[in-house]
């Protein structure tokens, strides 16, 4: 779901992907917003990268690229969220 960044010359644009599943797009994106309103990890990650002055969009990519790794880690390790794990990388 990532970014595709499209340059030629004195032109240059950020498209999405054409490949990809848009199901799976709109419930990450709604999973991640969700994530920044009601979990304080995923909102201290927005709040940091907001204040870098990355774009909404950017930022909630981020958040989710975050919760993916975590669901796979839980995935992979056979166990459930633990919040008391959970840290903010800088």
């Amino acid at each position: 779901m990532a970014p595709v960044t499209r340059q030629s010359g004195k032109t240059r644009r950020v498209v999405r992907r054409q490949a990809y599943l848009a199901g799976l797009s709109n419930a990450v994106y709604h999973w991640s917003r969700v994530a920044v309103q009601h979990d304080p990890v995923s909102k201290a990650k927005y709040k940091a990268l907001r204040e870098r002055n990355h774009t909404h969009g950017r930022a909630l990519r981020s958040v989710a690229d975050r919760l993916l790794a975590v669901a796979c880690a839980m995935l992979r390790d056979g166990t459930r969220y633990d919040p008391s794990r959970a840290t903010v990388a800088p």
